[in-house]
């Protein structure tokens, strides 16, 4: 029983703190390199003609920025929040509150968008996403749904001019 518990007790502190953060960021630069390489064996075009290999290109590269962002922002464990509400972030197990809103956020958006248009599924997704995070309160998710929504707004049917009507009803 000693060895099991040395093995995990290894385990765990080989995945604790900030070498978590440097894998994770690791994986990101990997994944964004592979995605720019990739990208640059099609054209990669312009900005007002973009070829097939802009979008992965331009998708890699920011993968490989986030990456580098957190595994340069990776804190040490001392510094780390250990518990959350009283229970220790090993043993709480997954988060299906989070979980459950997001998948019925996107299921929200989903149908909204394609029976209601651009602002009742931008303001769904991102009111029903909140209620993910324990700490949010319906007020709370309530302005970000209305300012996300006027973002949305403002840059995919005004400013990209995306053929999304804001309102419609019943099917589009």
């Amino acid at each position: 029983m000693d060895g099991q518990a040395t093995a995990d007790a290894g385990r765990q502190r080989f995945l604790s703190g900030y070498r978590r953060d440097y894998y994770g960021g690791a994986l990101m630069c990997l994944i964004g390199a592979g995605a720019v390489a990739q990208g640059l064996n099609y054209s990669f075009g312009s900005l007002t003609h973009m070829g097939p290999g802009f979008f992965p290109t331009c998708l890699g590269v920011i993968l490989i920025l986030l990456g580098m962002s957190i595994a340069g922002t990776a804190k040490r464990p001392s510094v780390r929040k250990t518990q959350h509400e009283g229970v220790p972030l090993e043993s709480s197990g997954p988060e299906w509150r989070g979980w459950f809103c997001i998948v019925a956020s996107i299921v929200a958006f989903v149908v909204l968008g394609n029976w209601g248009g651009l602002l009742p599924a931008s303001f769904a997704v991102t009111f029903i996403s909140a209620f993910g995070d324990r700490d949010n309160t319906w007020k709370s998710a309530l302005a970000l749904a209305a300012v996300i929504t006027l973002i949305s707004v403002v840059v995919f049917w005004w400013a990209l001019q995306l053929q999304f009507p804001l309102l419609t009803w019943g099917r589009s």
